[in-house]
């Protein structure tokens, strides 16, 4: 993409790295002014006759007086992350040392940036495309190998590849479709039809597929919210502290113990996991404070993504019956988990018939890689590939949503053999939506918007 730099002519800097103490600074130049700002401030040697991708190494020093021994990076542009010339200067990681290079360099010419404003700059210099961008947040953002995986594939490439591939496809046969639109009075068809509605089809198929990724998407960005509900004393607390493998919950024996809901984050194969350890239901209590408990593990139930409902092995079959058809009845995603099999003999025969029950021991550790198996697999349903295309951004599916729409009303024109100036529309708002993703389509106020989400310095 060669969208214009103007307006962009300034030089910027920043801290590139986090903010604090620690043993190295990186401050990121990224400018026309770059070489000649840091040259004025580095004696050691001509920067502005210095090759692009070398290290120097000697003193900042302003108005005769050190700054700090510094190690500076240089690339010149187009060949560096902005497309633009681009200093980077490793400095000791002293906050103040920081401050004092950034405010020579700011006296120099340059000026402090905004959030994200050097992968913007990126992307004008049609260094990447939008999606791609994007990704560069999320992999600083990652904090699961899943996620890492996904965002890696997306800044690599792989989602704009398809993306690309599925417009380009719709191109050829717009540029057809427009074309029919000026030979109208002749009355011919320069696009075949049929090919044109196979290729709807095909594109209908893999957009609906990504779209249907998001819900994969979402639990790798943002994690799982799991509620671990039961009657009270049926060992939630203690399955808690067992995942987490720590004593985070307050273990007894006495019924009620728990009155508020805890809130863990666990990873498990690659997803968190966030794990909400509630207050025993039970229809009748006399206790205000528990009875307000309950009213919030219920809601807490309602919320999550996915209702571990635990229960003693040795329970009554009937009431454990009677929650399982209440959690099918408001349609929520759950896990049978029967606890303390350890003092229940001859549990399994009598659950013989019942299907995906997990039996698990939470105090003696029994079986609990099994139900994180369990777990994973029912949140995820199979392996995350690095080659997949995975959709983890709202943007980028509401987008597609859109699109999609838009294919479908291609496909009812195309069914009603409606001619080609209004199915013109429906094709110009399909390209619309697709190349809005990837930045082909674009205004001001929506990067400004997408790039403040970024950390200043990236």
């Amino acid at each position: 993409m060669n969208n214009s730099l103007s307006g962009w002519d300034d030089t910027i800097i920043a801290l590139a790295t986090p903010p604090g103490i620690g043993a190295i600074g990186v401050i990121r130049l990224s400018g026309k002014l770059s070489f000649p700002i840091v040259n004025e401030l580095f004696p050691s040697k001509n920067l502005l006759e210095a090759a692009s991708h070398t290290i120097q190494v000697g003193y900042l020093q302003e108005d005769g007086k050190p700054v700090d021994e510094v190690v500076l990076s240089l690339f010149r542009g187009p060949r560096s992350y902005t497309g633009e010339d681009v200093i980077e200067i490793s400095c000791h990681g002293s906050p103040y040392i920081h401050q004092q290079v950034i405010d020579a360099c700011m006296r120099k010419g340059a000026r402090l940036a905004k959030p994200g404003e050097f992968t913007q700059r990126a992307f004008l210099a049609g260094k990447m495309d939008l999606a791609q961008a994007e990704s560069v947040a999320d992999i600083i953002a990652s904090n699961t190998a899943a996620s890492l995986k996904t965002a890696l594939h997306a800044m690599r490439g792989g989602f704009s590849a398809r993306l690309k591939d599925l417009r380009e496809q719709l191109i050829r046969f717009s540029a057809l479709i427009e074309l029919e639109l000026d030979f109208s009075q002749e009355d011919v068809e320069f696009a075949d039809r049929g090919a044109f509605y196979s290729l709807v089809n095909e594109l209908t198929h893999s957009t609906k597929q990504l779209i249907e990724s998001f819900r994969l998407g979402n639990v790798i960005r943002n994690g799982v919210s799991v509620a671990i509900i039961g009657k009270p004393n049926a060992g939630k607390s203690t399955l808690l502290n067992t995942l987490l493998n720590e004593n985070r919950a307050i273990v007894s024996d006495i019924p009620g113990t728990t009155r508020d809901t805890i809130e863990e984050v666990i990873n498990i194969g690659g997803i968190l996991f966030r794990l909400i350890d509630t207050a025993g239901i039970r229809q009748h209590t006399s206790d205000i404070i528990e009875t307000a408990g309950v009213e919030r593990s219920l809601e807490k139930m309602k919320q999550a993504d996915l209702v571990l409902f635990l229960f003693d092995a040795s329970d009554d079959l009937a009431e454990i019956t009677q929650r399982v058809d209440d959690l099918k009845q408001q349609q929520i995603k759950y896990l049978l988990v029967a606890n303390k099999i350890d003092q229940a003999p001859g549990h399994k025969e009598k659950f013989a018939g019942w299907e995906d029950l997990i039996f698990i021991s939470a105090r003696q550790h029994l079986h609990i890689e099994e139900l994180k198996e369990q777990m994973t697999a029912t949140v995820v349903e199979g392996e995350v590939q690095s080659e997949n295309n995975i959709v983890t951004n709202a943007r980028h599916y509401h987008a597609l949503k859109q699109a999609l729409q838009s294919l479908e009303d291609i496909q009812t024109g195309l069914d009603n053999l409606i001619p080609g100036d209004l199915l013109a529309p429906d094709i110009r708002r399909a390209l619309h939506y697709l190349g809005e993703i990837t930045g082909q389509v674009s205004n001001e106020d929506m990067l400004d918007y997408i790039f403040s989400k970024f950390c200043i310095g990236k």
